[in-house]
């Protein structure tokens, strides 16, 4: 499916195609998955010297001042590849709530080292992904202490992405019956970070905090309790829309490589793609990656544009649960033997898919969210469309 894009975008769409193209193999995926950190350096490098970092930085701190949809773009290539740089992490996690709620100071400080590829940066949302049922965000289990110049924490934020190499972490804590978005250095007096290890190999730690000192300057919003939820909801949507761009690449790259290799690989003389079961099993990965595609780019140039985008979020995101996995299935299922081999590449598909998945949340919380925000919706009166 074609979907329109304006020449600034085709522009981002092509250069990052092209690096991770050029820069990507399963052999230097695999090189990288081998180190402590998990993280190719020199790929990130390339992306802060195609500007592809900076996109959604503001032109005040030396971005391009752009959006989701072309960090969706980005995030699309990546998982193409499956290529191990924390982008989700820095870019949705970090730069956009900074970005959108940092105080001027923490721009200035942060944004353009993110920009300049000096600078990552990853948030705590385990625990605030809350119980999709009710649709709001949960309660932080990390505390905050109020003092007489910002707070202190004390908790544990579970899995967080890229913890290990970021510079600073977003940490929603609880505090006076709300929340506060507080920014982190995790080398900070009174961190622990304990290392932890997900379902695609990435490294996700746990950070344990013991009375950490945040001045009120590093906290997003001025640190006002009553719009916490608010902030966390905003980074939220934006989080699980990246998932989905994200799923996007990873589905559409393992249909294409099943493609070829059902193409090429013969059973009683005929090449695997001419029976009838492969045929119907591949195609219905292709149109499951078409829904997700659809869905996400909905929701992103909804969030773009200002508009209500949380059924737009939710429909996304069941979409690149439920469907992004059973796609991933499929073709790892139709690689036969070779899909369990994890020295053959289609296996980190599978598994890129399945973490996706859990971190969007199980398919049947994503339609528990979905029902109850249609039906406040129309106990409101309002009409609810596509």
């Amino acid at each position: 499916m074609d979907f329109t894009f304006n020449e600034e975008q085709r522009a981002v769409q092509e250069a990052a195609e092209g690096i991770f193209a050029g820069r990507v193999t399963p052999d230097r995926v695999e090189e990288v998955e081998a180190t402590e950190e998990r993280f190719d350096r020199e790929l990130w490098a390339d992306l802060a010297a195609a500007d592809l970092l900076g996109l959604a930085v503001p032109t005040a701190q030396g971005g391009g001042g752009y959006g989701m949809v072309e960090l969706a773009l980005v995030l699309e290539a990546q998982g193409r590849c499956v290529a191990p740089v924390p982008l989700w992490a820095t870019l949705v996690l970090g730069a956009l709530p900074v970005a959108e709620f940092g105080a001027d100071e923490v721009r200035a400080e942060l944004l353009p080292g993110v920009v300049a590829g000096t600078t990552v940066l990853s948030a705590a949302l385990a625990d605030v992904a809350g119980d999709l049922a009710v649709g709001g965000p949960g309660r932080p289990s990390v505390v905050a202490k109020a003092g007489t110049d910002g707070v202190e924490l004390s908790g544990t934020a579970f899995a967080v992405p890229s913890a290990h190499v970021a510079d600073r972490v977003l940490v929603p804590a609880s505090v006076d019956g709300g929340v506060v978005v507080a920014v982190i250095d995790p080398q900070s007096p009174g961190v622990t970070v304990e290392r932890a290890v997900t379902t695609n190999r990435e490294v996700h730690p746990h950070l344990h905090f013991d009375g950490v000192a945040v001045p009120t300057v590093q906290l997003l919003a001025g640190g006002d309790p009553e719009r916490g939820p608010e902030v966390v909801s905003w980074i939220l949507n934006r989080a699980w829309t990246g998932l989905c761009a994200l799923q996007v690449g990873v589905t559409e790259a393992a249909v294409a490589q099943t493609a070829d290799y059902l193409n090429t690989r013969e059973q009683f003389g005929r090449p695997l793609s001419t029976f009838q079961g492969t045929m119907l099993r591949a195609a219905d990965a292709a149109i499951d990656t078409e829904s997700i595609r659809v869905t996400m780019w909905q929701a992103a140039w909804r969030l773009d544009n200002g508009l209500d985008a949380d059924l737009a979020v939710t429909v996304a995101s069941w979409f690149a649960a439920e469907a992004g996995q059973r796609a991933v299935f499929a073709t790892q299922h139709l690689h036969g033997g070779m899909g369990a081999d994890i020295s053959y590449p289609i296996h980190r598909y599978f598994l890129w898919g399945k973490q996706i998945e859990l971190l969007l949340g199980p398919p049947s919380g994503q339609l528990a969210r979905l029902g109850g925000q249609l039906t406040t919706e129309l106990q409101a009166g309002r009409r609810v469309s596509a």
